[in-house]
C-alpha cells in the first residue's frame, strides 16, 4: 500500500487543507502483508472522521490501511473540521466541498474509478452522519453507505441539546432554522430517497447498545425501515471509541459490494 499525506487548496473552502489516501500497491516480498490491484483505477471508500478528529485518526485508531491492503481499494480520508459536512450558517461551505470539489479533486490527483458500483463512503459519529448524507443526497455517486454510531438523528439531537456551549456550535452549522425537513436532515431525506426513481445505495448502521447514540440511532431505524430501502443493521455491545469502530469497519469493509 501506498500512503499518502495530501495538502492541496480547496476553491470552495477558500484554504488550503488536507487529505490522507491510501491507494493499493501489488507486492510480492512484503513481509506479513498481501498487496493487490483491481485494475489502473481503484474501486475508493471515502472514510469520514468524527467531531473531535481529523484526516489522520482512522490511520491513527485503527488497522484500515492493514485491512484493506488485500481488498485493492483506495481509501479517501478528508478533513472538514466541526463542520458537520454542511454548508455552514457561520463557516465553510463544507457539504459543496465533500460532495463536489473533494471526489473531482482526489481523482485528478489519483487514479481513482468514477463508477458508482465503484464508490463507497463510510463514516464514524459526525462521519456516520456524513456518509448517510452523502449517500442520501447524493445516491447517483455511491453504490453502498455505512454509519459507525452515527448522529443520525440531527434534529432531534439539537432540541434536545442542554449545553450552550454546543448549541452554539450547531447554530454556527446549520443556523437557527429548524433542521427537520430539510436536505440537513437524514429522515426526511430517506423519505425523499424512497419516493424518487433514481438508484438507491445499501446502507449499513451499527451502534453499541452503550453509546450515547444508540436511541439516535434506533430512531433512524425506525425512520428507515418504513421505507423499501435496503439497510444492513447491526447492534450489540458498545460505547463511543475506537476499539468498538475498529471491529466494526472490518465488518463493513467485509459488505462492501465491490464487483
Amino acid at each position: 500500500m501506498a500512503l499518502i499525506e495530501c495538502r492541496f487548496y480547496s476553491e470552495v473552502l477558500g484554504l488550503s487543507t488536507s487529505m490522507t489516501v491510501i491507494l493499493p500497491q501489488t507486492t510480492t516480498s512484503q513481509i506479513g502483508m498481501s498487496n493487490v490491484t483491481r485494475g489502473e483505477l481503484h474501486p475508493t471508500l471515502y472514510l469520514l472522521h468524527g467531531l473531535s478528529d481529523d484526516d489522520s485518526i482512522w490511520l491513527r485508531r485503527s488497522s484500515i490501511e492493514r485491512y484493506v491492503a488485500e481488498m485493492g481499494i483506495a481509501v479517501v480520508m478528508p478533513q472538514v473540521h466541526h463542520s458537520f459536512y454542511t454548508d455552514m450558517a457561520a463557516g465553510g461551505q463544507y457539504w459543496t466541498f465533500i460532495s463536489e470539489e473533494l471526489p473531482a479533486l482526489a481523482r485528478s490527483f489519483f487514479p481513482l474509478s468514477h463508477k458508482r458500483e465503484d464508490n463507497f463512503v463510510a463514516g464514524l459519529s459526525m462521519g456516520g452522519y456524513g456518509a448517510f448524507k452523502l449517500g442520501l443526497r447524493k445516491p447517483e455517486s455511491f453504490a453502498a453507505v455505512a454509519s459507525l454510531s452515527g448522529s443520525l438523528d440531527i434534529a432531534q439531537h439539537f432540541k434536545n441539546m442542554d449545553d450552550p456551549a454546543a448549541k452554539r456550535g450547531y447554530q454556527m452549522i446549520f443556523g437557527e432554522k429548524d433542521v427537520a425537513g430539510t436536505p440537513d436532515d437524514l429522515l426526511w431525506l430517506l423519505k425523499e430517497l424512497d419516493q424518487s426513481q433514481g438508484p438507491k445505495p445499501a446502507l449499513y448502521q451499527c451502534c453499541g447498545t452503550e453509546d450515547f447514540l444508540y436511541k439516535n440511532n434506533l430512531s433512524f431505524l425506525e425512520a428507515c425501515r418504513k421505507t423499501s430501502l435496503s439497510l444492513t443493521y447491526d447492534e450489540g455491545p458498545g460505547e463511543h471509541e475506537w476499539g468498538y469502530w475498529d471491529a466494526k469497519i472490518r465488518d463493513i469493509l467485509a459488505w462492501l459490494p465491490l464487483k
